[in-house]
């Protein structure tokens, strides 16, 4: 028999309706900042003053694929994704490590406000900063583009009796009013407090949403894992392979079809993606970029550490628990929404409860695209508009322009979504492997290779994103020709895997050899920019302003 289909009742609305109000509010007193110093600090970097608190709990990694994606993943899989998710969780704790300390020591030294900026003053090259700023507003647009769609559908779920339970592409009925209005409240929102606070505004409502979905996981824990009796994660997990197959309980993973969810070269290829990924993110780099100083980098490492094995570890024991529970799904994208109303159904105030359990994936998805409005309309006023249109632009000018790109952005996504985007979570890797592959390797040897130089940096954005692409776009002419590898995620959106491994695998090695091969092979840096770049009591060339500014 089927599971009685459950509907969010007003406590549910009544709960996001306050996450977007307090939202609104903090970008409001976020606003009241920006008057100190220049707007360009102010509104793209915060005046970099992030404490360890704020640093550590919005350079998170969580977005609607967290709540929703990730989960499907687990329901659908079983165990093994526990391998898949590993390096997720500690993929920003690795990008401070990796390159924290470093690009907060640089940004400040050369007073850079993106990373291309940081990059251009680098490798003394404008065509660097204005390469890297094209790539990031092209990747990190598809990511934010798949967000709206999220938000929509979760606003949909919380309205009273629509029977809307997940992030599937085909919702039962089709598009209907109550998603159109749960987009336009979304994008409204997001954009507005954006819009009015920036960088602060982005940075206050993360935290607030970082904390948010703490709450939710940990009530959702508490709730779900009772529902099995017994020994809990032991019976759960034996009841979960009664109701699938014992490839629910071990590797390549569970899977109706045959297909091998995670072999060992996509076991490998992960760790790749998501710790590189993380490590390669711009909207990780800002973020470290706008800190106080270099002990809060490390301060912010062992928050971070703890946060993120508070979130992933119990999602983790929710979902296999939702498959002993809730066997036969007809969308595994339903499961943190069934389980968020079900399990508060019959408890004082549950409405409520189920409202702020799903808070925390309306929650991940603003602060995702908060964050990434904040980064793409940096690189176009700060790389393009004012190195290459108008340099001499005054501070409203800059002003009108930066709520202009926000705005056009905005109205993007959401047309976009008229016709909603599918495959969230396969968009997330597609987005992360190719960033990845594009700025990871010239950000590493900006930090730390002193003989790197700018035809370095080009070919190795170049040719690592290339390379990604092309395996991409592989892998998407093979679906369409109804050819498949039956390994990964079940999806078109898939690319092809060569020798068994994701594209990031081979976009960052190819990356690095046309790197570093191009840079031994070109004239070496300046001398005096380099040692104003990497020796403690150096100052800066006479000529850098001309040559940069």
């Amino acid at each position: 028999m089927a599971d009685p289909l459950p509907s969010a009742g007003i406590g549910a609305l009544v709960a996001l309706v306050a996450v977007i109000v307090v939202s609104v509010w903090l970008g409001t007193v976020a606003q009241r900042s920006l008057q100190q110093g220049s707007f360009l600090k102010g509104y793209f970097l915060g005046n970099r003053g992030l404490g360890a608190w704020a640093l550590a709990l919005t350079a998170t990694v969580q977005s609607g694929g967290t709540f929703m994606g990730y989960p499907s993943l687990i329901y659908t899989h079983g165990w093994i994704v526990a391998l898949w998710i590993g390096s997720y969780m500690v993929a920003p704790i690795t990008g401070f490590a990796v390159l924290g300390k470093r690009f907060a020591q640089l940004s400040r030294r050369t007073g850079a406000i993106t990373v291309p900026d940081l990059l251009r003053y680098r490798f003394g090259s404008p065509a660097v900063g204005l390469i890297a700023s094209l790539f990031i507003i092209a990747f990190m647009s598809a990511m934010m583009v798949a967000q709206f769609k999220a938000g929509a559908i979760i606003m949909k779920i919380s309205w009273p009796g629509t029977g809307a339970l997940a992030l599937a592409e085909d919702v039962e009925g089709g598009i209907d009013r109550a998603y159109y209005i749960g987009l336009a409240v979304f994008s409204i929102t997001v954009v507005g407090y954006t819009l009015i606070g920036g960088f602060l505004a982005s940075v206050w409502t993360d935290l607030f949403q970082s904390i948010l979905m703490i709450i939710g996981v940990v009530l959702l824990f508490l709730l779900v894992v009772p529902l099995v009796p017994g020994a809990a994660m032991q019976d759960a997990t034996w009841k979960a392979v009664e109701n699938t197959g014992p490839n629910f309980a071990f590797g390549p993973g569970y899977s109706p079809d045959g297909r091998q969810f995670l072999p060992i070269g996509l076991a490998f290829s992960f760790f790749v993606v998501w710790v590189f990924g993380g490590v390669g993110s711009p909207a990780g780099m800002v973020r470290v970029m706008a800190c106080r100083d270099t002990p809060t980098v490390r301060r912010s490492l062992v928050l971070l550490s703890f946060y993120n094995l508070m979130i992933y570890l119990p999602l983790m024991v929710i979902c296999v628990h939702a498959r002993a529970i809730m066997p036969k799904l007809a969308s595994s994208d339903e499961v943190i929404p069934r389980l968020a109303l079900r399990s508060t159904q019959d408890i004082p105030g549950g409405s409520f409860v189920g409202g702020l359990i799903l808070a925390a994936p309306f929650g991940a998805v603003m602060a995702t695209v908060s964050t990434y409005l904040v980064v793409i309309a940096s690189g176009l006023v700060k790389d393009v508009y004012l190195r290459f249109v108008r340099p001499h632009a005054t501070q409203s000018e800059i002003r009108r322009i930066t709520y202009l790109v926000m705005v056009s952005f905005g109205m993007l996504a959401v047309v976009a979504n008229i016709r909603p985007v599918t495959y969230l979570q396969a968009i997330v890797v597609f987005s992360s492997s190719s960033t990845a592959a594009t700025l990871l390797v010239p950000a590493l040897m900006a930090a730390f290779w002193r003989r790197a130089t700018a035809p370095g940096a080009i070919a190795a954005m170049l040719t690592g994103s290339t390379t990604c692409l092309t395996l991409y776009a592989t892998g998407w002419i093979m679906a369409f020709r109804g050819i498949d590898q039956l390994i990964g995620q079940k999806t078109d959106f898939r690319p092809y895997f060569l020798w068994g491994l994701e594209p990031i695998v081979w976009g960052l090695l190819a990356s690095l050899v046309a790197g570093v091969g191009v840079s031994l092979l070109t004239r070496p840096p300046q001398a005096d920019l380099l040692s104003w770049l990497f020796d403690a009591d150096a100052k800066p060339p006479a000529d850098i302003p001309q040559q940069l500014n």
